[in-house]
């Protein structure tokens, strides 16, 4: 045996700093990551009830709006308002004053933040990590280049056909227009479902949406706005049709707010992206935002309410609830052979998420137990059990993207265990 000398300390001692070093940028680098998700997903949403808040509220107002006979030549309406303590008296213009006001308040930061926060949100967690939430290999073999560059390319193919349909005058005739962009979001979403994973497939879904919305400000509303602004300070008389185009756009932002506000959260409900029927999920919940929108418009514009609307969401709501509980996509309904044991769920979840979910992570890129959950002992296992059901039984939500291969077989001795255990 040869002797040990200082060599071998010092060649042992730089592959240990090595070893650090390479710890090191993986822990810098995850913690860089989490944080940017946390901060850019904090600023994507104060922007988001910034923006979802004055559109709400401007709508609300404008189908408020009284007509008066002492009000001043070219107003619409007014409405009186009470607010903390104070009274508001607020009148609309048809198309604009006869001349320029001093001070002007823009709306349209809130909209452009918005978005801009949301797509930086959507890189970081879906474009840098799209091996673990933009692709499943189960659905199709997609490289993370490939997903995001169909993403990419959907997100902007989406928003020009919509473009060149409301410029071409459709979205003139809104109900064939209302029909017809709905069926086009559900063929979307089921494409997406079939590419992308289920949690990717509902993000780029609501994404496009978002991108319509805000595009529809910064291409339309505020250009609009813009040009009535240079036709009162050149003295002239602003093009009627401008503020016309620019309403039109406004109520299709607010008919499609509160379906993408569920699309843009549903990351945190497996049951919803990640079961067998996701697509006609999204499907109902595109359908049962507008309708709910409707309720609240026909109140704020003082005409009868629509209270059947409450019907068809509760309709909307229960189907969901049974189509979530259909199971993964891959569901396996063969009868096993055995009635499975605890120890059969160890073996299973030990082999396919301890591996992160662990005191000490081994997947590269992962340094703490995601959400603080372990599943590196039989006690961690049983305490979290029905979360694993949810996530890995009945849906396929975890491991995500599969990328450990949880198998059918693998997945249906956990929900059969989980039945049993009930």
């Amino acid at each position: 045996m040869r002797p040990i000398d200082a060599t071998d300390y010092m060649g042992a001692a730089a592959s240990r700093g090595i070893t650090i070093a390479i710890v090191g940028k993986v822990m810098w680098g995850s913690i860089i990551s989490e944080w940017a998700s946390l901060l850019l997903r904090w600023l994507h949403v104060v922007a988001a009830i910034a923006w979802i808040g004055s559109s709400f509220y401007f709508i609300a107002l404008d189908l408020s709006l009284k007509p008066r006979a002492d009000l001043p030549d070219g107003v619409q309406g007014e409405a009186w308002q009470v607010h903390g303590g104070g009274f508001y008296r607020i009148m609309k213009y048809l198309v604009a004053p006869s001349q320029m006001p001093d001070e002007l308040t823009w709306f349209k930061w809130e909209a452009y933040t918005t978005w801009l926060s949301g797509f930086a949100l959507m890189v970081v967690v879906y474009y840098l990590e799209a091996d673990l939430f933009l692709v499943d290999k189960s659905i199709l073999e997609l490289t993370p280049f490939q997903a995001g560059l169909f993403s990419l390319a959907s997100l902007a193919l989406a928003w020009l056909l919509y473009e060149a349909a409301c410029r071409t005058g459709l979205a003139q005739r809104e109900l064939p227009f209302a029909i017809g962009g709905y069926l086009f979001l559900v063929a979307l979403t089921y494409a997406f479902t079939h590419v992308l994973s289920g949690r990717g497939a509902f993000n780029q879904i609501a994404a496009i949406i978002g991108t319509i919305m805000v595009a529809n400000v910064f291409t339309l509303i505020i250009p609009n706005q813009k040009k009535i602004v240079v036709s009162l300070i050149a003295g002239q008389t602003p093009d009627p049709k401008l503020g016309k185009t620019s309403k039109e756009r406004s109520v299709h932002n607010n008919y499609l707010t509160l379906p993408v506000v569920v699309l843009m959260i549903s990351n945190h409900y497996p049951l919803l992206y990640a079961t067998k029927f996701n697509w006609i999920i999204v499907a109902i919940t595109l359908a049962l935002g507008p309708v709910i929108r409707h309720f609240f418009n026909e109140r704020h514009a003082g005409r009868k309410s629509p209270w059947w609307v409450w019907g068809v969401a509760a309709a909307g709501v229960v189907a969901i609830l049974f189509l979530s509980a259909a199971g993964p996509r891959e569901a396996k309904t063969a009868v096993l052979s055995a009635q499975p044991t605890l120890a059969d769920v160890e073996e299973i979840v030990m082999s396919r998420c301890s591996m992160c979910h662990a005191a000490e992570p081994v997947w590269a890129g992962i340094v703490t137990a995601p959400k603080g959950i372990q599943l590196d002992a039989p006690e961690h296992i049983d305490r979290n059990i029905r979360l694993i059901g949810r996530v890995a039984a009945w849906s396929s939500a975890m491991p995500p993207g599969n990328v450990t291969e949880m198998t059918r077989e693998e997945r249906a001795v956990l929900a059969a265990y989980l039945e049993q255990a009930r």
